[in-house]
């Protein structure tokens, strides 16, 4: 039975443990305090040096009772900002903070989850499988932790990864994202008393931003123009400007189409400037790079993992939806090394902001589906 004040105490302990980004040492230490004192055996990668964390991804093997393949459970350490010096609020069954940072919910609610789920089997005494818990870091950067993971540590091939909102949902699609940096190089000029002698590269750049498809471009696609950072003085023509952004897509023709279109969209106001004013110095000009910022996640419906989450809510007398999502996480990379991780919901509202909330009713839920889960996983195994 999930003790639902046990796993609210973790929760708080948890959410007030400083770990933003790149900051995760201190929750990394408790957590593998905490599951070596329940009878893991515990390993950090070397991932933290690559991404600059001040620690590694933490796995946590627990040896099970049935000797079958390991199931992985996954949920990332870090936090956005501000998400230092948080201070929980607790009332009416509703997590929440004190409105200045956000709570963490995202993921430490998963990380509660988890720790919750595998006492309640412990204490039950039920047979279960080999589990390896994988947690990483700088997930909320760009997956880094997750891409710089030693999967050479991991056996599982299957899991599930606790890091969406529906408790009745299984992720099971993912888009593919590119991630763009772009410059305009222009050249500079007095702004007041030489104009005509500059080139505006904010300018350029503006006009091949306007013409872009940028938002919701079909059901499958989006596409975002999110930083741009040029000029040095309101009286100085700028003669630089950085443009980044990303194109998702479930459908990988339409992903490099339309990245393909941003990139072109820049080549043609660039092309058209140097037509219309000739130059011998080659400017405007423009740098492009174009990243793979994390491949496609497809699941079959029909897919183990699928089939136990609808197996474990039915036994729970709940639903479980397959879902598409428009976000990335750690599961699409696991996909793309062989490892299939459906992801499920704990509850969490309006993550990423100072509104953030969770209701422990969710988080239980969460904790008995996963008990559940490991169960049916076991059987089946």
């Amino acid at each position: 039975m999930v003790d639902s004040e046990r796993l609210a105490e973790i929760f708080k302990r948890l959410v007030q443990i400083d770990s933003i980004s790149r900051k995760e040492g201190a929750i990394a230490k408790v957590l593998e305090e905490i599951f070596r004192s329940m009878g893991a055996e515990t390993v950090f990668d070397g991932a933290g040096l690559k991404v600059e964390s001040n620690t590694g991804n933490l796995i946590a093997r627990f040896q099970g009772t049935k000797h079958v393949p390991p199931l992985l459970l996954n949920a990332h350490m870090d936090t956005v900002k501000p998400g230092e010096g948080i201070k929980v609020r607790f009332s009416d069954g509703l997590f929440t903070s004190d409105g200045t940072t956000v709570l963490g919910g995202d993921d430490k609610s998963a990380l509660a989850v988890i720790i919750e789920a595998i006492r309640v089997l412990q204490e039950r005494k039920v047979p279960f499988a080999p589990l390896e818990i994988v947690l990483t870091i700088c997930e909320e950067i760009g997956l880094l932790g997750a891409k710089k993971l030693d999967y050479s540590l991991l056996k599982a091939r299957c899991g599930y990864s606790l890091d969406a909102t529906d408790t009745e949902g299984i992720v099971t699609r993912a888009p593919a994202a590119n991630r763009f940096d772009l410059t305009v190089y222009g050249r500079d000029a007095h702004a007041g008393a030489a104009p005509e002698k500059g080139i505006n590269a904010i300018q350029v750049a503006s006009r091949a931003i306007s013409g872009l498809s940028i938002g919701r471009i079909d059901e499958e696609t989006t596409g975002n123009i999110g930083l741009i950072n040029g000029g040095t003085a309101t009286n100085v023509v700028p003669d630089k400007v950085k443009v980044a952004g990303e194109v998702r897509s479930h459908n990988l023709k339409r992903l490099s189409d339309e990245t393909d279109k941003i990139i072109r969209a820049f080549e043609h106001e660039v092309s058209v400037y140097r037509e219309t004013f000739p130059s011998d110095d080659g400017l405007p000009r423009l740098e492009s790079q174009i990243y793979q910022d994390f491949p496609a996640m497809n699941i079959p419906e029909d897919h183990m993992v699928v089939d136990l989450a609808r197996e474990a809510a039915s036994n729970l007398g709940s639903n479980m939806e397959p879902k598409t999502s428009g976000g990335g996480s750690d599961a699409n990379i696991f996909f793309e090394h062989g490892i299939v991780c459906g992801i499920l919901g704990t509850g969490m509202q309006d993550v990423h902001t100072v509104r953030e909330s969770i209701r422990l009713a969710d988080m239980v839920k969460s904790v008995e589906l996963l008990v559940e889960l490991i169960e049916a996983y076991t059987r089946r195994a």
